[in-house]
């Protein structure tokens, strides 16, 4: 009788640990259920919205419609240049930035014979060829200007305000750089024997980093040397000209070198287009051949484009596009002939002074039209359908459709 009582307490309490487990169960699969559907849930919100994304890179625009304008007479002799999100006008009188309501920010007069202009980002400089005196300004006003005892031959300014400036010292040329308020931050000098003609020169927006085309004949033959030189911590342990890296190019003219942005430097010669990669030491990242003469050079931070003579039947120039890494990403030929080429996030604007073009680097034209009249410039806003556009009598505010 006990051995039954036992079975039967035994069997109830196999029959209850069943029942525990079947019950363990249906919550861990109830609990798996709602995390499978929340995780579909996610994943269909994901894909609507990446879907949405794509939609709206690649939607064709319908039209061009201003939707506000404001008198701005063109001043004859100047020229518009985008300074951040305002207008930089300049001649040879002197310059003023505006803002897009038209807003005349600061005035700067001079008086030069050949303004030469360079921009990073919300900073600009402005100096004369053979002068002796830079400003730099920024969307706020003066932050100063630089005198120097020799004639200017180029410069070039940092986003934070650090010139760099080619100065012609007979048969020495020397390269130095100021801060804003016209303080000498490092003097150095080169010749022809001794490392070539500098024929361009670049600056990081960080003022840190700074880049060095120079041309060198020996024995007849003619070469590029690119120098970087670090002005940062890293440099303060290295050779008094702080030199970090370098790199020569036989049989090659390098014209043009520029920082797209701290970490990332580009150069083009006649026969290629070169990549360098590093915040502290600049090293060689990827180069590309070029078998057409280039015509035009645009970049950004992100973005690098070429203007060729286009050799196929599609159209009578070519425009490649890299990102930063070297990668082309972008080829389209057009017949425009073009005033600018402004990038603007993931697409970018081929413009004249009659007529633009707006593209995506997913080769869609998302637009194609005329202007009502001459335009000197037009350049993107905040928001992402409106451009600011110059004419010669307003400033106008073009949102796409």
């Amino acid at each position: 009788m006990a051995s039954v009582r036992e079975y039967l307490r035994s069997k109830g309490r196999k029959e209850k640990r069943e029942r525990i487990i079947n019950y363990k169960e249906r919550i861990r699969g109830h609990k798996l259920t709602i995390f499978y559907r929340g995780v579909l849930v996610a994943a269909l919100v994901a894909a609507t919205v990446l879907m949405a994304i794509v939609s709206w890179q690649n939607r064709e625009y319908e039209e061009g419609v201003v939707i506000s304008s404001i008198p701005v007479p063109k001043v004859e002799g100047s020229a518009y240049l985008a300074l951040g999100n305002n207008i930089l006008t300049y001649s040879k009188d002197g310059a003023n930035c505006m803002d897009s309501r038209g807003i005349v920010l600061w005035n700067q007069t001079y008086e030069m014979q050949n303004p030469m202009v360079d921009i990073n980002g919300s900073v600009v400089a402005i100096g004369d060829y053979n002068g002796r005196t830079i400003y730099i300004m920024d969307t706020e006003g003066s932050r100063g200007e630089v005198t120097t005892n020799l004639p200017i031959r180029k410069f070039r300014v940092s986003a934070n305000g650090i010139v760099a400036v080619i100065l012609d010292d007979a048969r020495i040329t020397r390269i130095n750089l100021y801060d804003s308020k016209g303080n000498e931050l490092v003097e150095s000098e080169t010749t022809m024997d001794k490392s070539g003609y500098p024929v361009d020169i670049s600056i990081s927006p960080n003022g840190e980093l700074l880049a060095i085309s120079y041309l060198y004949v020996d024995s007849g033959k003619m070469k590029t040397s690119i120098a970087f030189h670090n002005f940062g911590e890293v440099g303060q342990n290295l050779s008094a000209d702080r030199f970090v890296s370098g790199y020569d190019y036989q049989g090659n003219v390098v014209p043009f070198i520029r920082f797209m942005n701290s970490n990332t430097a580009f150069a083009v010669s006649d026969d290629r287009i070169m990549f360098f990669s590093g915040s502290e030491k600049p090293l060689s990242a990827q180069e590309n051949l070029l078998n057409e003469e280039v015509q035009s050079i645009f970049y950004t931070e992100k973005y690098v484009g070429l203007v060729f003579l286009n050799t196929e039947n599609d159209g009578k120039y070519r425009l490649d596009i890299y990102d930063g890494t070297g990668r082309l990403i972008n080829r389209k030929s057009f017949d425009m002939e073009y005033t600018d080429i402004v990038f603007d996030e993931d697409e970018y604007i081929i413009f004249s002074s009659t007529e633009y073009s707006i593209n995506n680097m997913h080769g869609v034209e998302r637009f194609s039209g005329k202007f009502e009249e001459t335009v000197y410039l037009l350049t993107p806003t905040k928001k992402r359908n409106r451009f600011l556009v110059m004419t010669q009598d307003a400033m106008k505010v073009m949102e796409m459709k």
